[in-house]
């Protein structure tokens, strides 16, 4: 098992890809489902502005930033933990469990974001996005997780074929 600094360190690696896929995926669904691909991020920003954050339809470094800023620190949380649990199978390219691990990862912040967390701190997606917008979100930061991992393990074995 990695130890937290190893962890912490591919975790902010791994969590910004999560970030970036799973913010694709906001962006996309906002637009189909709002007509506005900030939405979903501005809505995350519910935290500092309140509901306000969550009516706005447009890009702003009040809304979006924060919105973003927020999202992505949370992702590189919960990307620390599957780097912790999961990441050395990634790195081995052990997908059976580096995809479970990930899947369980995005599943327990899923269910931590709207079953454990204080109304005021949600992610804010929900306010603008269906359900199967936001399993596609989690889906995609799953996805994320795995991305670093699984490169590196690639390197490692494209480095010892070059000996």
């Amino acid at each position: 098992m990695k130890t937290w600094p190893q962890a912490i360190r591919d975790g902010a690696i791994s969590g910004s890809v999560g970030s970036v896929l799973s913010t694709a995926v906001l962006s996309a669904r906002g637009e189909q489902e709002n007509d506005s691909p900030y939405a979903p991020t501005n809505a995350t920003s519910h935290w500092i502005w309140g509901d306000r954050a969550a009516r706005h339809d447009e890009p702003s470094g009040r809304y979006t930033a924060v919105g973003y800023a927020i999202h992505h620190v949370s992702a590189t949380l919960w990307a620390v933990l599957y780097e912790k649990w999961f990441g050395e199978s990634a790195e081995r390219r052990e997908v059976r469990p580096a995809v479970a691990g990930a899947a369980a990862v995005a599943a327990l912040a899923c269910f931590v974001d709207y079953n454990l967390t204080p109304r005021r701190l949600t992610p804010g997606f929900e306010k603008r996005l269906s359900s199967p917008s936001l399993f596609l979100v989690y889906a995609a930061f799953g996805a994320g997780l795995l991305v670093r991992g699984m490169a590196a393990g690639r390197k490692g074995r494209d480095d010892k074929l070059l000996q």
